[in-house]
């Protein structure tokens, strides 16, 4: 009668561990665009969705596991449908354009110098970027702001 006991609890036992381990052994998810997304296109929310990830993937390219890492970013390589996007395949949106005119600000202390300059490459925010003035023909770089300046700083 003790083992018999013995036997169900450790039956029991059992049962609760593989409970307990099942949320563990949840599969992770991870994002896969539904359709080909081709180079410069924008990503929309509607061209995602969420797919498992095999227990068996070993590769070490690190890729999106949340849509909102993708959505509003631009593709620099084509995205292909139903696989996993890796994060260095897409990029932030350019703030600036190649040969658009913007200000290139000089700010130091509370003198602030504002000019006129054309853009020799495009940049989005925090991109370290290079200008041309409109005036002298000098190029110098500066790095891009949000709302699509270039701070430039003093040597």
């Amino acid at each position: 009668m003790t083992l018999r006991r013995a036997l169900r609890f450790a039956q029991v036992l059992v049962g609760l561990l593989a409970i307990g381990a099942a949320p563990a052994a949840a599969q992770e998810m991870g994002v896969i665009p539904t359709k080909v997304i081709y180079p410069g296109e924008t990503i929309e929310a509607s061209a995602l969705k969420m797919a498992k990830i095999r227990k068996d993937r070993t590769s070490k390219v690190v890729i999106a596991l949340r849509a909102d890492e993708l959505i509003g970013k631009v593709a620099q390589r084509t995205l292909l449908a139903n696989r996993f996007v890796p994060l260095d395949y897409v990029r932030e949106p350019y703030v600036i354009q190649a040969g658009k005119p913007v200000y290139a600000e000089l700010v130091q202390g509370f003198l602030t110098i504002s000019i006129s300059a054309v853009t020799l490459e495009p940049g989005s925010t925090g991109d370290v970027v290079r200008v041309r003035n409109v005036d002298s023909g000098k190029v110098f770089t500066g790095t891009v702001m949000a709302d699509g300046t270039v701070r430039v700083t003093a040597r």
